[in-house]
């Protein structure tokens, strides 16, 4: 008779094991997205005359919005991340399409990171 592997030596293939880990940041992610979304609404509503660059330029001035808005685009590029990830590794099979796919969505989310950095902070 053979012998049954069950237990927690059993694995499954893919990116199974993340599943928790990734609901809490995706809903984490969407927390934060929610919380950005709210202040810049309020902002939007308490700011005094027309909606033109110098009044947005005041609502992103403040250090706390800048602060808030990175925080928030590095949720997304996480966010954003998790989902791509896992499209890949469900639907493209060959592991060299899907390695150059993950690198590229990779490099685009670090370097939308950094240009809004960039566009925040001046640098």
């Amino acid at each position: 008779m053979s012998a049954v592997n069950y237990g927690s030596k059993r694995r499954a293939g893919g990116a199974a094991h993340y599943g928790t880990g990734d609901w809490i940041v995706q809903r984490g992610s969407a927390i934060i997205m929610a919380i950005f979304t709210i202040a810049l609404l309020l902002s939007v509503i308490f700011t005094s005359g027309p909606l033109g660059y110098e009044a947005w330029s005041g609502i992103f001035s403040a250090t706390w919005m800048k602060f808030l808005t990175f925080i928030t685009v590095i949720s997304i590029c996480w966010h954003a991340w998790i989902g791509v990830r896992n499209v890949f590794m469900d639907y493209i099979k060959p592991v060299s399409i899907r390695l150059a796919l993950q690198l590229f969505a990779a490099a685009w989310l670090i370097g939308s990171a950094g240009w809004a950095a960039q566009v925040l902070w001046r640098l």
